[in-house]
């Protein structure tokens, strides 16, 4: 029996399709299982926290795996960031997109998805207009006039515990129940962007880039802040907003 290792993660989401393993396609866990099988000489399967999609960054990713190899465990970040090219010139062709924070032993019963007691997403939303961040932030037009003021509002209706149907896009993995808390919902802004940070025990298939969306949508005028508890209750896709572009979302916390 080998050992229950959880790892943190960052990464730039701009050049792979998510999170999960496909046979054709770049993805993050696809290019961390082959490292990890470069180190231990053998297939190693890990178990993300959170399936993010294609473009979404990450600030605190999380994975777990059984880890038989002799390799110390806390060792596996430096030696896994050198093959990533975060720290040297890595395997040929990655660029150094990913970089593994820490690694730790856990409990054997522990698990990175159903362990998971709650996380923290960031969305930036681009002020400046700069070419150099379009693939880290939504880059909306107006984003100098929105109301602030009125998406803090709106947002005072999202926190707490709700069926939030309305902010799920079809397509997503089917789900027992659309009911989930949210703990937090901040929002504030500097003279570069304008940052929103969401907590809750759990998130709906695009629930996060709904919620921006609908929230830039309060703060164009397009929508009222008062709308918003009526926009839950209905359950209904179609009255929320837009979906906001997957290149502003960060995955900053995970909580076990």
């Amino acid at each position: 029996m080998g050992k229950n290792v959880l790892i943190r993660i960052e990464y730039d989401g701009t050049n792979f399709s998510g999170w999960q393993k496909q046979p054709s396609a770049r993805t993050v866990q696809g290019e961390i299982e082959h490292v990890l099988k470069y180190i231990a000489m053998e297939d190693v399967h890990i178990h993300g926290t959170s399936r993010t999609d294609a473009g979404v960054h990450a600030l605190g990713q999380c994975a777990s795996f059984e880890w038989n190899s002799n390799m110390p465990v806390e060792k596996l970040p430096e030696v896994m960031n050198r093959r990533f090219g975060a720290g040297g010139t890595g395997r040929s062709g990655a660029p150094g997109d990913i970089r593994i924070l820490s690694a730790e032993v856990m409990d054997e019963d522990f698990h990175a998805r159903y362990s998971c007691k709650g996380k923290t997403y960031r969305y930036i939303i681009d002020k400046t207009g700069d070419i150099f961040r379009r693939k880290q932030a939504f880059q909306y037009p107006e984003a100098c006039d929105l109301d602030i003021e009125a998406m803090k509002k709106a947002a005072s209706h999202i926190v707490g515990t709700h069926d939030f149907k309305c902010f799920e896009t079809a397509g997503g993995t089917p789900r027992e129940t659309t009911v989930r808390t949210v703990s937090g919902l901040d929002i504030t802004e500097n003279d570069d962007s304008i940052m929103i940070e969401i907590t809750g025990d759990g998130f709906l298939y695009n629930m996060v880039r709904i919620i921006v969306g609908t929230l830039v949508e309060v703060g164009s005028g397009k929508k009222d802040p008062g709308e918003l508890p009526q926009i839950i209750e209905g359950r209904d896709r179609n009255k929320a907003g837009f979906t906001a572009p997957p290149q502003g979302l960060y995955l900053k916390e995970i909580y076990f």
